[in-house]
């Protein structure tokens, strides 16, 4: 610990205290939750969410909140007409199962290209094994595969320093999720994916595609793929 530095850990228990603390630091920095990269919680009861209505044109789940702060700061859901969101937590599932059915609408993960990623990926659209009784609940088998693929890393002459060697821990993550049934009956081009990552023992995360330019994602890669159908 640095000298004359206090660091004080406390675990909240409750919620509502996290919020109420979030909106103290609002009113004394006189700024919004946006402006603190802190986004609004989707309630866990998502039947309470009344009228759903939108001017989206299709639903963008990003995996890392990195990227997302990424395409918000570039005002892409308000350029694209779309909707965002991220991780695969309950609440942010059941909400995506009820906006899908309530507006009809197309939705787009990306994903890094790696074990990790592509478990996030099937979770969305099949379920996590560890609340496999509440799978009908929380699936969305409409959701599409953006990217990131493995065919991007030359496609894009993205440098080679994006590129990560799969660790021991990678590969058996990956050769575990293999022999997961539903990716050979309903999901082969997705399984074939995950086959070349094994095969080629490489990954690479989404932020590599920013390295061509700081809004490549935004102004040209999730575009272009929505618009020539470059997902899977």
């Amino acid at each position: 610990m640095e000298r004359g530095r206090t660091e004080v850990l406390c675990k909240i228990k409750d919620q509502a205290v996290v919020n109420r603390a979030i909106n103290d630091i609002c009113i004394l920095l006189k700024c919004s939750r946006h402006h603190l990269n802190v986004a609004y919680m989707i309630p866990v009861c998502v039947e309470e969410v009344k009228d759903i209505v939108s001017v989206a044109q299709y639903i963008l789940v990003v995996e890392k909140e990195t990227v997302f702060q990424r395409l918000a700061n570039d005002k892409f859901c308000d350029r694209n007409h779309c909707i965002g969101r991220g991780y695969p937590d309950v609440s942010t599932r059941r909400f995506l199962q009820r906006i899908v059915k309530q507006l009809h609408l197309p939705v787009y993960c990306l994903v890094d290209f790696d074990p990790y990623g592509f478990d996030i990926l099937t979770t969305y659209r099949f379920g996590s094994m560890q609340l496999a009784y509440d799978a009908k609940l929380m699936r969305v088998p409409e959701i599409r595969w953006l990217g990131a693929f493995s065919s991007d890393f030359e496609k894009y002459k993205l440098p080679e320093r994006c590129l990560l060697s799969l660790t021991t821990e990678d590969k058996k993550k990956a050769e575990a999720m293999l022999s997961r049934c539903y990716l050979h009956q309903e999901a082969p081009q997705w399984r074939l994916e995950l086959e070349i990552m094994l095969h080629k023992g490489l990954k690479f995360e989404i932020e590599a595609l920013s390295a061509l330019s700081l809004s490549f994602l935004s102004d040209a890669y999730i575009p272009l793929k929505i618009k020539e159908g470059g997902h899977i």
